[in-house]
């Protein structure tokens, strides 16, 4: 998953949360809080989106590095070089 796309989920996430609060104020009345279903559908949004984001990322290798080399072609085909590339 790349960068924007964990950026997006965050966003969206972050958005539902703030839509879910402002959704439940209302004029200011004296009576116990009743946060109602709103923040809690926030939550549970955030919740969701959080671990799909955290499923869908890559493992990471602490100390190991897969490298490697790797044919570069310019845009005709031709072979110019190799690169090395770590994963």
């Amino acid at each position: 998953m790349s960068i924007k796309t964990k950026l997006a989920a965050v966003a969206l996430a972050t958005l539902a949360v703030a839509g879910s609060i402002a959704s439940t104020t209302s004029q200011a009345e004296a009576k116990p809080l009743g946060w109602g279903w709103g923040v809690g559908a926030g939550i549970a949004t955030a919740a969701i989106v959080g671990t799909a984001v955290a499923a869908s990322s890559q493992p990471h290798y602490y100390g190991y590095r897969r490298c490697g080399w790797v044919a570069q072609y310019n845009a005709y085909g031709q072979f110019v070089g190799n690169v090395r590339t770590c994963y």
